[in-house]
């Protein structure tokens, strides 16, 4: 039989929060601070607290809204490649691995400190191996690309992505303004935006920021993406004992919050918009008050929004090999697999943040090859114990009794059965030490380091068609690269906003 869901909540726990949630969004509600969000919500039903005394923005959802809207919401949506010929189908049924989108930094061995600041190339880089990885469905806008003008991230990632990889590529949801430029590219890319529509080539994130607001950047990001139907991870990012309650039903309470009010909205602007359910919340360590990624608490937020979005029926998506450590030592494994054994086990759809360590703000390229064997592994444990007359070799046992040789080598049992009875890793060494030392007495993190750069060395792209090119460029080079910050303000209705040593925009731009 298949290994049995992990699950942190009883059915009558998942309701208790349920109606905890639908209470607080009635009485409470949440902080909305973009006036076309606002005005949206009023149109369908929410109420909004006109007085001045509300300057805090809150939106109440009354029940009724929340049960329609959530109702809306597809319990499935296909992601395709760039040319189309590569597609998944994320369902609330099935699992899928993908990327995020956090690292700043990356592996570097020959530095100091073993890390440097990522640059374009590791993005580039980062595109090219996931594309040739059997378990990691979708990239993300990995690895920031630090030596690239911010306002013009978006066109430098999207033009790596759609020359070198054939699966389908992910983003923040970085406002009204850039989110319209990566519908515009994409539209020249596949060949107009009702294609786009039909056919989604990019995931977004969109981050509410806890506790309960909803920050007029992304909302503004929101409404693009959910125009255009690309699927929204709705990811609120909580730290239980800090920006969310300590306790880990009060955090899953308040997150839900965060997490259904956007989805409503979502639904609000178009119905049928695809999204997923998403976690990306985790405790606060209380040693040192940083976000724990790699802790236990981790895996049981994560094994109660899988719960979650089932009961929704929406699409789930939680973290995976997630890690605090910043080397490569057993707490880098152990908590690596724990937390994507929890997600995997537990039923999350879309589980991210592979190939990523020190609290997925740093990537390595090595351990994409890791996680991905990782994945397989999972995969396998998932599957469980078949029971059946074949498996039972019943018959098989009787006759080796009877054999003087009693062993099972070579037997047609044995062959029948080995490819789809064990997984057989690529990357573990299973030698013994001298034949071990005989090939290098190498580690888990330089053998996977040969296979990244045999990818490298192989791995081919679609490119791009030059008239295609020569059209993506002239968009760049007409609508975004004249763009300076005080435009990007104005574009997002940020008028008002006052300088604070870093621009408004890369303040909230995260995972």
């Amino acid at each position: 039989m298949k290994l049995q869901k992990l699950e942190a909540l009883s059915h009558a726990e998942v309701e208790t929060i349920h109606e905890s949630t639908l209470r607080l969004l009635e009485d409470v509600g949440v902080m909305v601070h973009s006036q076309e969000a606002r005005d949206l919500l009023k149109q369908n039903g929410c109420i909004i607290d006109e007085s001045p005394s509300n300057f805090f923005h809150y939106v109440k959802y009354p029940r009724h809204v929340v049960e329609k809207y959530l109702k809306l919401v597809p319990d499935k949506f296909t992601l395709h490649g760039v040319d189309g010929s590569y597609n998944f189908t994320v369902d609330t049924e099935t699992t899928h691995y993908a990327t995020v989108g956090t690292p700043v930094k990356i592996f570097a061995p020959e530095k100091k400190k073993s890390v440097r600041t990522s640059v374009l190339a590791d993005t580039i880089n980062q595109i090219r191996v996931v594309d040739s990885l059997k378990n990691i469905k979708c990239s993300h806008s990995d690895v920031w690309a630090n030596d690239v003008e911010y306002l013009q991230l978006h066109c430098h990632v999207i033009k790596a992505w759609a020359k070198n990889s054939r699966k389908p590529f992910g983003l923040g949801a970085l406002g009204r303004t850039a989110s319209q430029d990566m519908m515009n590219l994409l539209s020249i890319l596949v060949g107009g935006g009702e294609e786009l529509k039909k056919r989604p080539r990019l995931i977004g994130f969109y981050n509410p920021t806890s506790p309960l607001l909803h920050p007029t950047i992304m909302l503004n990001g929101l409404v693009v993406f959910a125009k255009y139907k690309q699927p929204l991870i709705i990811a609120p990012a909580a730290s239980a004992g800090s920006t969310a309650p300590v306790t880990l039903a009060g955090l899953i309470v308040q997150t839900n919050m965060e997490a259904l009010s956007a989805i409503v909205l979502t639904q609000m602007v178009n119905s049928g918009a695809p999204v997923l359910y998403s976690t990306m919340s985790a405790p606060m360590d209380p040693l040192t008050s940083n976000v724990s990624w790699g802790s236990i608490e981790t895996g049981l937020i994560t094994s109660a929004f899988a719960q979650l979005g089932r009961y929704y029926r929406i699409p789930s998506r939680g973290p995976g090999c997630v890690t605090e450590s910043k080397i490569f030592d057993i707490q880098n494994g152990y908590e690596r697999f724990m937390t994507l054994f929890c997600a995997a086990t537990s039923g999350i759809n879309y589980i991210t943040c592979a190939g990523t360590y020190e609290s997925s703000l740093t990537e390595a390229l090595e351990l994409w090859i890791i996680d991905d064997d990782l994945m397989s592994i999972v995969s396998r444990a998932k599957e469980g114990i078949m029971v059946d007359d074949n498996t039972l070799a019943t018959d098989v046992i009787r006759e080796i009794s009877q054999k003087e040789k009693k062993h099972y080598l070579g037997h047609k049992h044995s062959v029948r059965n080995i490819r789809n009875e064990l997984y057989v890793s690529k990357l573990a060494d299973r030698n013994r030490r001298t034949i071990w030392k005989k090939n290098g007495s190498k580690d888990i993190v330089q053998r996977a380091k040969e296979i990244v750069e045999h990818i490298l060395e192989t791995q081919k792209g679609l490119g791009m068609d030059p008239a295609i090119e020569k059209r993506f460029d002239e968009y760049w080079d007409t609508y975004v690269k004249p763009r300076t910050m005080d435009d990007f303000r104005k574009l997002e209705g940020m008028e008002n906003a006052t300088e604070s040593g870093v621009s408004y925009g890369q303040d909230i731009t995260g995972g």
